[in-house]
């Protein structure tokens, strides 16, 4: 489980990284997430590999089910920042301008997308 939150958080963080953003506070928040969770759960996954389990007197478990648990609920509201920004693709980027260009283009429409999945 805790490698797939590293295949899954590298993946968020290029797709996030290789747009452009244009909404820094909600796609911030989305990086600071996938970057959090992605050290926490090398931390666990050391903590297991190297033997520290079975030093510590914690109940690992219950440790385990509030980690995913708290990862869910931050990754599920990064999901809705990331839609958000998402589905602000046809608003124009100047609304004084005669211009119709577009917040993101196509590419970064595609790769935001993808991000929020």
């Amino acid at each position: 489980v805790f490698l797939s939150f590293q295949v899954f958080g590298t993946i968020v963080w290029i797709l996030v990284a290789s747009t452009q953003i244009p909404l820094p506070l909600l796609q911030g928040w989305v990086m600071f997430v996938a970057v959090t969770a992605w050290c926490l759960s090398i931390v666990f996954l050391s903590v297991f590999l190297f033997g520290y389990a079975n030093r510590v007197a914690v109940n690992w478990n219950q440790a385990d089910f509030i980690f995913h648990g708290a990862t869910f609920v931050f990754y599920f509201g990064a999901f809705l920042l990331q839609a958000a920004t998402t589905s602000l693709h046809y608003l124009p980027r100047k609304f004084n301008s005669t211009m119709h260009e577009t917040i993101l283009s196509g590419r970064e429409y595609n790769i935001s997308i993808a991000a929020s999945v």
